[in-house]
């Protein structure tokens, strides 16, 4: 029997801890387990961040569905929605990063309410290298280009 495993994010500026937490997702549904990913909108990035992404939604969707555990990656709904999401994949498990405490409280109270019995499994964080987030990422290349605007 195949498993389906719904996995979701932002992934701009897609890095190690990324490609873990995919891996581990795709893990937590089994052998043989098919990983759907949901790739959050732009719109949905400046709500949560408040700030655009780097690469657009469709560039983050197309680099998220070439890695390897990947089975197909989607593009999240402009309104956010549990219900819409899971009607359309029809999960057998959830997936959710370390840094997506929220959503999943939240997925686990939609989940009660619809009687729903999809397995919600959380992902530990990803430290075997410094660059384990994007944020991280992103405040190394900030560093980086002020030290060679102050040396240079």
């Amino acid at each position: 029997m195949v498993r389906t495993v719904l996995a979701s994010g932002v992934f701009d500026l897609l890095h190690p801890g990324h490609v873990m937490y995919l891996s581990e997702a795709k893990r937590a549904g089994g052998k043989n387990a098919r990983l759907i990913v949901v790739v959050a909108r732009d719109s949905t990035v400046r709500k949560v961040r408040n700030r655009g992404p780097v690469f657009n939604e469709e560039a983050r969707r197309i680099l998220v569905e070439s890695l390897k555990p990947v089975y197909k990656a989607i593009l999240g709904s402009e309104r956010f929605s549990f219900e819409e999401i899971v009607r359309k994949v029809k999960p057998d498990v959830v997936a959710f990063g370390y840094d997506q405490e929220r959503w999943m409280r939240d997925f686990l109270k939609t989940k009660k309410k619809m009687k729903w019995k999809i397995k919600a499994v959380r992902i530990k964080e990803f430290k075997s290298s410094p660059i384990h987030s994007s944020s991280a990422a992103v405040k190394k290349i900030l560093k980086q280009d002020a030290w060679r605007k102050a040396s240079g």
